[in-house]
């Protein structure tokens, strides 16, 4: 993996592929990087008018694609931002985020995104990053987007490996093509039982997380353990069956990456309806819980709408 050093303040920065960690081109979202300040950086992306897997629905683009940019920034800052080498792995601590619905309005040319990123509480060990929190605006052209902080630790190949001990070699190329049988794609949001990442759990409100390692977005390259983006997608299906048969569109999650989820083992999603509920939406609390303790918590607020036609895809 090549070293990636702290880049200068003159001019932007295109983004490829190695810098936000896919291994597909037409997955990277990020478009341009450059340095503010010390600890303050603007960072361009684009989203497409149409996904494989965050598609338009109902005309607007998916919420989810808010969390996927944030999420592409953590990488890209902790190798140009910070000059953490290319190998150095990072790793979710929490993630919260909401955004504007009439912002996500889709029109006939990409959307183009700007996030405006404050880091805070940065720790290094020596001269190597460890962790550091974010803060972001993203403004679509000179309309507020929306909002997300995260905080995430960074590790060298050697601390990885003593994390995760034998785990490191269980890889998601390597599982299984079948799983278990899907709940119905129209019941979570969806439109093909291949995106559909639950299956049932026996009983009201608890599913089973389901995992294909060959699943070209969700597992763009392969992992060690089930990556944070599909848990965040378990808990909006998750909150869709809540409100089943209205569509649920997500306007704010905040998430708690707890331990790793391993492939070994089942691991049960429980969605929860909060109380206090008024008409137009709904809110859930929901757990990850794999050998009896909770891997990821996220509290969602979604808008109930009427169910969308068919998506659109691209392929």
């Amino acid at each position: 993996m090549p070293t990636f050093h702290t880049v200068p303040t003159s001019g932007p920065t295109a983004v490829s592929r190695q810098l936000v960690h896919k291994s597909a081109a037409s997955e990277v979202l990020l478009t341009g990087y450059e340095r503010r300040g010390a600890d303050a950086f603007t960072v361009t992306a684009q989203w497409p008018r149409t996904h494989s897997f965050y598609d338009v629905v109902a005309g607007r683009h998916d919420p989810l694609l808010v969390a996927e940019t944030v999420r592409q920034c953590i990488p890209l800052l902790s190798h140009l931002g910070y000059g953490a080498p290319g190998d150095h792995s990072q790793i979710w601590e929490n993630l919260t985020w909401s955004v504007q619905q009439e912002a996500l309005l889709a029109a006939s040319v990409p959307a183009e995104i700007r996030l405006e990123i404050q880091c805070q509480d940065v720790v290094r060990r020596g001269n190597r990053l460890a962790a550091l929190s974010m803060s972001v605006t993203l403004w679509r052209d000179r309309t507020l987007l929306g909002s997300a902080t995260t905080r995430f630790t960074n590790h060298s190949p050697s601390v990885i490996a003593r994390l995760r001990g034998p785990y490191s070699t269980v890889l998601s190329s390597d599982l299984p093509a079948a799983g278990p049988e899907p709940l119905a794609a129209e019941r979570v949001g969806r439109d093909r039982p291949r995106d559909v990442v639950l299956s049932s759990g026996g009983a009201e409100g608890v599913f089973r997380l389901r995992v294909d390692g060959r699943h070209p977005v969700l597992f763009d390259h392969a992992t060690d353990h089930v990556p944070g983006m599909l848990l965040v997608e378990a808990a909006r299906q998750a909150t869709q069956t809540i409100a089943f048969p209205d569509m649920a569109m997500i306007t704010a999650m905040a998430s708690e990456f707890h331990r790793y989820v391993e492939f070994d083992r089942p691991c049960l999603i429980e969605a929860d309806l909060l109380l206090g509920q008024v008409p137009t939406h709904v809110s859930t609390r929901v757990t990850a819980v794999q050998d009896g303790e909770p891997a990821f918590t996220a509290l969602v607020t979604a808008q109930r709408g009427p169910a969308p036609g068919p998506r659109a895809h691209s392929y």
